[in-house]
C-alpha cells in the first residue's frame, strides 16, 4: 500500500484504486461505495453485529482446527468483537441497494476486520498482513454468511425487542380490560348501534388479539434459527473442514444464548429466503390488528364534544397549528402509519423472494434491509404505543352510560317477549321521534315490571 495525504493506493483482482486514507475498509469496499450511491441507507446496526459475531466464531473455530494460527485467529476474533459491540459502525459504508447477495457487504466486513486485526498482530512486532478473503473469509462465502447474518439478527430482534414490546402491550391491554369491566356501554356493528356490552370486554378482545400474535410471531420465527454456516458457496461445503460448520454453529449459540441450528436441508437454506418471507407475513397480519386496535381507539375517543368520547387518551403534544387547545389521537396515528409500511414491505419481501433461481436469492440485501427495518420501526411503534397511549386511557363511564341508553338496539331485549316484528316497530317509532326506547314503551302503556327487567343493559350482557 501507498499514502498520499488523504488517500491511500490499494490494489485488487480489477487494479489500483484509491481508498480514503484512515479507513479500515479496502479495494472492493470502495469500489462498492462508487458503484451503489443509491439509497444513502445502510444495513442496520443489528446485521454488522451479526457479522461480527460469525467472522469471530469462524476465526476460533479455525483456530482450534488449527486452519488459522493462533496469533492471527486471536486478533481476528478482537476485531470482530469491535465490530460486535459497534466500534466500527462508520467503516460499514455499503449502501442497501449493492451487487446481488451482499458479496459487497461480507467484503466490507472481511476488510474491516482484517485491517483492524493487523493492526493489533503489528502491534506485537509482527510485519504481515492479515487477508481479508485467506483469513477473515476461511470457511466461508458470502452466500452463507449474509443469509445467516440476515437471520441471526432478525431473531435476535425478535426475542429481545419485539416480543418484549408485545408482551408489554398484551399486559397493558389486559390491565385495561379489567379495569374498565364495570362501564357498560353501547356494543356497535356496522358502525351503528348494537345490543349492550362492558367497555372491559372491548379491550379483552384487544388483548386476546396480540396475545395471539404473540404466539404467532415465535411460531414464524422459529425458522429463522436455521442457519447454513459452512454451505459456503451452495451447499455443498467446499473449502471446508469436515467439522467446521458443525463447530463455528456451536460458537454462533455461545455468543448469542439462542438455539440455533442446522438446516434441515442445507440446499433448501442456501436457495430460498423462506424464514424471512414467513416473518414478514406474519408482521403484516400483525400490522392488519394493530391497525383495527389503533383505529377502534381513535373512534373511541373522537371528539371530545362531538364524537363518541367514550374514552379519553393521554394529550401528548397540540394538534393543530391553527386551531388552539386541539389534541389529536398522535401515537394511534403514528402507529397506523407504521403498519401500512410494513404491510408494503411484506409485498416488496414477497416479490424479491421470486428472485431466488437455482442455488440463491440475489436480492438477500434487500431482503435483510427490508425485514430488520420492519422490525425495528414494529418494535419502536409497540413501544410507544403502550407507554404513552395505552397505559394513560381513562373510561368515560357517564358518557358510555349516555350512548348506551340511547341506542336503539336495547329493543332487541323485546323480540322474545312481543316477537320481533312489534319490537321492529317500536324501534322504528323511538328513531322517528328521537326518543329513547323506554320512551316510547311508556307512551303505549307497555313498559312493565318484566320489560323492565329485560331493558336493564346488564341482563343483555
Amino acid at each position: 500500500m501507498t499514502f498520499s495525504d488523504n488517500y491511500r493506493t490499494e490494489k485488487d483482482t480489477l487494479g489500483n484504486i484509491q481508498v480514503p486514507k484512515d479507513a479500515y475498509y479496502g479495494a472492493q469496499t470502495q469500489r462498492a461505495v462508487e458503484n451503489f450511491q443509491i439509497s444513502g441507507k445502510r444495513l442496520p446496526r443489528s446485521f454488522i453485529r451479526a457479522q461480527g459475531i460469525i467472522k469471530a466464531s469462524a476465526a476460533k473455530v479455525n483456530m482450534d482446527l488449527e486452519i488459522l494460527p493462533s496469533s492471527i485467529g486471536k486478533a481476528i476474533i478482537q476485531a470482530a468483537e469491535e465490530v460486535i459491540e459497534g466500534k466500527w459502525d462508520d467503516q460499514f459504508v455499503i449502501d442497501v441497494y449493492q451487487a446481488g447477495a451482499g458479496t459487497s457487504q461480507n467484503m466490507n466486513a472481511n476488510e474491516v476486520i482484517a485491517n483492524r486485526a493487523t493492526e493489533l498482530w503489528t502491534a506485537k512486532q509482527n510485519h504481515k498482513r492479515i487477508h481479508p478473503n485467506d483469513h477473515v473469509n476461511n470457511h466461508q462465502s458470502t452466500n452463507d454468511t449474509f443469509h445467516s447474518a440476515m437471520q441471526i439478527a432478525a431473531i435476535e430482534t425478535i426475542v429481545h425487542k419485539l416480543l418484549p414490546s408485545l408482551k408489554e402491550l398484551h399486559s397493558e391491554l389486559d390491565r385495561k380490560a379489567t379495569e374498565f369491566m364495570p362501564i357498560v356501554k353501547s356494543g356497535r356493528t356496522h358502525l351503528h348501534d348494537a345490543v349492550p356490552m362492558r367497555l372491559g370486554q372491548e379491550f379483552e378482545g384487544y388483548s386476546s388479539t396480540i396475545h395471539s400474535m404473540i404466539q404467532q410471531v415465535e411460531q414464524s420465527a422459529d425458522k429463522l434459527y436455521e442457519i447454513g454456516l459452512g454451505g459456503t458457496a451452495i451447499g455443498t461445503k467446499v473449502n471446508t473442514h469436515p467439522d467446521y460448520a458443525k463447530r463455528v454453529l456451536e460458537e454462533v449459540k455461545k455468543r448469542t444464548h439462542l438455539p440455533f441450528r442446522s438446516p434441515e436441508n442445507i440446499f433448501e437454506f442456501m436457495q430460498n429466503t423462506g424464514a424471512p418471507i414467513r416473518v414478514m407475513t406474519t408482521l403484516k397480519e400483525l400490522s392488519i390488528h394493530l391497525i383495527k386496535i389503533t383505529s377502534d381507539l381513535r373512534l373511541l375517543a373522537s371528539g371530545p364534544r362531538t364524537g363518541l368520547a367514550e374514552i379519553t387518551l393521554p394529550s401528548v403534544q397540540p394538534g393543530s397549528t391553527i386551531m388552539p387547545g386541539k389534541v389529536n389521537p398522535a401515537i394511534l396515528e403514528m402507529t397506523h402509519m407504521v403498519c401500512c409500511q410494513v404491510i408494503g414491505f411484506e409485498a416488496a419481501i414477497a416479490h424479491a423472494g421470486t428472485a431466488s433461481q437455482l442455488e440463491i436469492n440475489v436480492m438477500m440485501p434487500m431482503i435483510a434491509y427490508t425485514l430488520l427495518e420492519s422490525l425495528d420501526i414494529m418494535y419502536n411503534a409497540i413501544s410507544t404505543l403502550t407507554i404513552k397511549c395505552i397505559s394513560g386511557i381513562q373510561g368515560n363511564e357517564e358518557i358510555c352510560k349516555k350512548w348506551m341508553e340511547s341506542s336503539l338496539a336495547l329493543v332487541t331485549a323485546l323480540s322474545p317477549i312481543m316477537g320481533y316484528d312489534q319490537a321492529s316497530q317500536i324501534g322504528k317509532e323511538a328513531d322517528d321521534q328521537n326518543v329513547t326506547i323506554r320512551e316510547i314503551l311508556q307512551q303505549k302503556g307497555l313498559l312493565t315490571p318484566e320489560i323492565e327487567k329485560v331493558l336493564n343493559p346488564k341482563a343483555l350482557i
